[in-house]
């Protein structure tokens, strides 16, 4: 019967976090190629007009809508959802620390890296 270590070391740590930044950054950068190539698609015989600004769609300023032009293979839907996985990626990378400064049972750390967590989602939400 193998015994399964309870603790990680420092390595194991750095191991982790640097895969969740390796897979963040790959997943994010594949899924705004694959908007881009759709979105440029779909526009090749439009000509730009860059007299006028216009912002982003209605529905690409909120979670569920991202998500939902996502599902629909919209080449703007995705570009942003990949934008988010981006933006979510360091946010992994923190609560990925609080797990494993709690399996190293570094309680300082624990605590620090709780409240850098508490103020990324503080700031995210528009706090």
């Amino acid at each position: 019967m193998m015994h399964q270590k309870s603790t990680w070391t420092d390595e194991d740590v750095d191991r982790i976090l640097g895969r969740v930044l390796q897979v963040g950054v790959a997943l994010s950068a594949a899924i705004v190629l694959c908007g881009a190539v759709i979105y440029l698609t779909k526009r090749l015989d439009v000509a730009p007009d860059y007299r006028v600004f216009r912002g982003e769609p209605i529905d690409l300023r909120s979670l569920s809508g991202i998500l939902a032009d996502a599902r629909a293979w919209s080449g703007r839907g995705l570009i942003q959802l990949g934008l988010l996985v981006l933006i979510a990626t360091p946010i992994a990378r923190v609560v990925f620390s609080v797990i494993g400064f709690t399996r190293q049972r570094d309680w300082l750390y624990v605590g620090i890296t709780v409240i850098v967590l508490a103020l990324l989602m503080f700031s995210i939400t528009g706090g």
